[in-house]
């Protein structure tokens, strides 16, 4: 799949988008043969900013992290992960990236954690993850994306989880991302927020009504006292 890898599992693992490891599968791990070509790649990522960790001790594929990155970090710097199947999660919260530069992170077809928060993404750059079958993460918070993209989020098959907080994403847009993808968690999911909102204010309403009605009759039993 991705011409510089080689992958040598001891277990083959075939997943469908959002599906687990079996308990032996994680302890079995994965191990990737790197090329030295990879190592290249590997090496201009940290060079461009970011910070690279192994994702376990028996799972050698990458997280990659531009957040914690000096200096400013923006579509020259993210190109560094180009075509690299082997990075699983990529943070590139509060960096300059824009929908221009989201091609080479879409060409990583590993990703199954993306931080899209506080960068220059927009709808147009949500219209273009639906190409990365295995993600199963991704935070938008802080972002432009809005109801527009409430149809291109819907279509990354593997989702599972959203963050979509102090977005422009309104409470049709998540009810209607709701009906399309019902299995999917939305946070904030603003249409449970309501009911909720709109339980507890039935709540404090009834409080208060049952206070005033206590109130009226303690009232009246001390002006019969008297």
């Amino acid at each position: 799949m991705w011409n510089s890898v080689k992958y040598f599992l001891v277990v083959v693992i075939t997943l469908a988008p959002g599906s687990l490891l079996t308990a032996q599968e994680e302890e079995e791990g994965v191990s990737i043969k790197y090329s030295d070509s990879d190592k290249e790649a590997i090496q201009k990522i940290q060079e461009a900013g970011a910070a690279i960790l192994e994702v376990a001790q028996n799972d050698n594929r990458l997280n990659v992290a531009f957040h914690l990155g000096s200096g400013e970090i923006g579509d020259e710097q993210i190109a560094t992960v180009q075509g690299l199947g082997f990075i699983v999660s990529l943070n590139l919260r509060g960096t300059k990236l824009t929908d221009a530069g989201l091609a080479p992170v879409i060409s990583c077809e590993g990703l199954e954690r993306l931080h899209l928060e506080k960068t220059g993404i927009t709808d147009a750059g949500v219209k273009q993850l639906a190409s990365l079958e295995k993600l199963s993460y991704l935070n938008l918070y802080g972002t432009a994306v809005s109801d527009a993209a409430i149809e291109d989020i819907a279509a990354i098959k593997g989702l599972e989880k959203v963050y979509i907080f102090e977005t422009k994403i309104t409470i049709e847009g998540v009810a209607a991302l709701k009906e399309k993808r019902p299995e999917l968690k939305i946070i904030p999911d603003l249409v449970v927020d309501k009911v909720k909102a709109e339980a507890e204010a039935v709540r404090q309403a009834e409080e208060a009504k049952k206070a005033e009605e206590e109130a009226k009759k303690k009232a009246e039993e001390d002006a019969k006292k008297k």
